[in-house]
């Protein structure tokens, strides 16, 4: 047969990973199949040889392994690979490419290609599904959420793409590429020099235009009823912290409609909550920090007058066919540096001390009272039942103090749920990706072992999330998270839509909802004591704060998994 191992060389599948190993890639996040004999013989040909690889991973469904590098992705801030099989396997994971696409989070993604060759070549179709699952087309399946993608076609190419692939997804915007995986060609063997030589390709970082810069700037400086929309938080660690100074030096109130990241801390008296309705009529200049949908634009009126400033890597989201948010500026960037950037900016420019001042006072008691508003609606109304508001307070008050992530899948509500720091809080990407916080929780703890991470999910969400190998997989690689299910045994999501598009139609007023139900509700802590979990069941709120408690100190001081299942009204909010 064609195709064999030479001096000197390393196989195809070695390649690989030793090249990835090269970019800083810590783990492989892997569903196998018939494609990955190369990949299996690559992984131990390298260990024989003392090369040092990322750790692949077993991960036994594609979705929960998109999730986990997604989750890693946000904590560690470098993008991982996953290794997928075949279209198959592919086509499992394109929702996790549509979530990572939506959210600007890179990794490279491959899967194995069926063999095109039926005999003579080694590495040739030997079992009926080399034929079952060619396809035409088969990066199809995830094209048009990837910013590039290939097809390797010789050995001697590992190298090269794995450089332009790592590159490409980490240059401005950032983003999931996609690389397929011929057996026949992993069978093959490379030079092993040019596997080892320099990495000859960098991201390309975007920077605000420096004229653009000054404009947006002027305009803040000058405006007299200026807001600030962040949704996918600040940046970095540093520029978190600059971008709250800031906030408060320049009085400019921060609403976090639809937040997927924090950008401010919810204590902040700049911050002045969830709805940009109230502060977004009134404002004469608007500064929207990587939002894909700023505002509703039918429930939000914006002065005609109101200049709009997009900041963002994207921040136009070309990616969009219909968003015509205006955009009177954009400063395109990486968000911590562009942020940076109009910070530095503005620091040169004359202020008004006194006006300042005054706004900054009306802004600290506007945003005081809602917070109290919203809390202590949350806490004092649970007559008929505990509301999704009422665990997102208590869930605040008990973490208070922990170094910990929260990821809301449909799940707990931010500002009701109190988070302060940094990489505290994500909620569920805008592509609606269902099953996302659940695996992305345990990205994050392997990518944190020192952090807490709560995965809070309605019931619909943890069924989507393949909560078997989910459990399976924080038993089998030790990662104690806890997850938090707020069971309204339906689809809330759609029951809202519903109700917001026909407040007085035949459904709103139905006994039960069409289409909606999830009843009759099963047992979810039988699936996760399957896993040696320990789990809880919350039906009152005054047995709420004591289970959550209890089952934090199991995840921190047991260093075992924890899932408590809380019945919530289906009408909370």
């Amino acid at each position: 047969m064609i195709g064999q191992e030479k001096a000197g060389s390393l196989s195809a599948g070695a390649a690989l990973f030793t090249r990835l190993k090269a970019h800083g890639v810590d783990y492989v996040f892997a569903n196998s199949g018939t494609d990955f004999p190369p990949i299996i013989e690559g992984l131990a040909e390298a260990k024989a040889k003392d090369i040092a690889l990322p750790q692949a991973l077993v991960i036994p469904h594609e979705h929960a392994a998109m999730g986990m590098a997604h989750g890693y992705y946000l904590m560690a801030g470098r993008g991982q690979a996953v290794m997928l099989h075949t279209n198959v396997g592919l086509a499992n994971g394109a929702i996790g490419a549509i979530n990572a696409a939506c959210e600007h989070v890179p990794m490279l993604l491959m899967s194995g290609r069926t063999p095109v060759t039926e005999e003579g070549r080694f590495g040739a179709r030997t079992v009926p599904i080399a034929w079952g699952q060619e396809m035409r087309d088969q990066t199809a399946l995830v094209r048009e959420s990837c910013k590039w993608d290939y097809e390797l076609k010789f050995p001697e190419q590992v190298p090269g793409l794995i450089d332009r692939a790592h590159a490409i997804a980490h240059s401005t915007p950032k983003g999931p590429v996609y690389l397929s995986l011929p057996r026949e060609v992993l069978c093959e063997a490379t030079p092993r020099e040019s596997v080892e030589a320099r990495i000859a390709m960098a991201p390309a970082i975007s920077a605000p235009d420096a004229a653009a810069l000054r404009t947006a700037a002027e305009w803040l400086a000058a405006a007299e009823r200026p807001l600030v929309i962040a949704q996918r938080g600040a940046g970095d660690a540093e520029s978190f912290a600059a971008f709250a100074k800031w906030a408060e030096d320049w009085a400019l109130p921060v609403c976090s409609w639809w937040a997927t990241h924090l950008a401010i801390s919810t204590e902040h008296p700049c911050h002045v909550g969830a709805d940009p309705g109230p502060f977004l009529e009134e404002a004469d200049v608007v500064l929207v920090v990587n939002a894909l949908a700023p505002w509703w634009p039918d429930k939000h009126p914006i002065s005609p007058d109101a200049r709009v400033i997009q900041l963002g890597p994207d921040p136009l989201f070309s990616r969009s066919p219909v968003r015509n948010f205006p955009a009177d500026c954009s400063l395109v960037g990486e968000t911590a540096a562009a942020l940076t950037a109009l910070i530095d900016a503005m620091s040169e420019l004359p202020r008004d001390a006194a006006a300042i001042a005054v706004r900054r006072d009306e802004i600290a008691r506007r945003s005081a009272a809602t917070r109290e508003t919203l809390r202590a609606k949350a806490l004092s109304g649970t007559a008929r039942g505990l509301t999704k508001a009422h665990v997102s307070a208590v869930l605040g008050e008990v973490l208070a103090g922990r170094k910990s992530s929260v990821f809301s899948e449909l799940g707990t509500i931010l500002g009701v749920l109190r988070r302060e720091d940094h990489l505290s809080w994500f909620q569920e990407p805008h592509s609606g990706g269902l099953g996302w916080s659940f695996p992305c929780a345990l990205g994050a703890r392997l990518a944190d072992p020192t952090r807490l991470c709560v995965a809070t999910m309605g019931d619909g969400s943890y069924m989507f999330a393949n909560p078997v190998v989910c459990h399976q997989i924080a038993e089998a690689l030790y990662l104690p998270i806890l997850v938090l299910i707020l069971n309204n045994g339906e689809w809330g999501a759609v029951r809202a839509s519903v109700a917001s598009l026909y407040p007085d139609g035949y459904a709103a007023k139905a006994n039960e909802m069409p289409l909606t139900s999830l009843k009759p509700s099963p047992d979810f802590t039988l699936t996760a004591q399957a896993s040696r979990a320990w789990t809880a069941r919350v039906t009152a709120a005054t047995d709420l704060r004591g289970t959550l408690e209890d089952a934090i100190r199991v995840v921190t001081e047991d260093r075992r998994q924890a899932l408590v299942d809380i019945s919530v009204i289906p009408d909370g909010p």
